[in-house]
């Protein structure tokens, strides 16, 4: 196993509406981490942020009639360690393929 030393830390912080896309996309971060002899520790699971929105089914007869619509976004967390060499990380990420729907944060 490669030693954490003389590497840089990075975080990465994936959000999506669906945790299937979620997972894709870590499988294909982690194996492009790999392609240049970087550690990817994780996928870690964040805490999955709910929003509940209620909406008046007829705004003008009956006002106790409502729906309840909810939106969940899941959340992952990677920490990458890559070696020093390599300059630009964001450029290593933009040739990994990401599904559509995936929202990437570098820090």
């Amino acid at each position: 196993m490669n030693s954490i030393k003389n590497k840089i830390k990075t975080q990465v912080k994936l959000e999506s509406f669906d945790h299937r896309l979620l997972t894709i996309a870590c499988r294909r971060l982690i194996e492009g981490i790999i392609s240049i002899n970087g550690l990817a520790k994780g996928p870690i699971t964040l805490p999955t942020k709910k929003r509940v929105y209620c909406v008046l089914r007829s705004p003008h007869v009956d006002k106790k009639s409502r729906e309840h619509f909810e939106i969940k976004i899941h959340k992952r967390l990677l920490e990458i360690y890559t070696p020093q060499n390599v300059e630009n990380i964001a450029d290593s990420f933009l040739k990994i393929t990401i599904p559509p729907g995936v929202s990437i944060k570098l820090s």
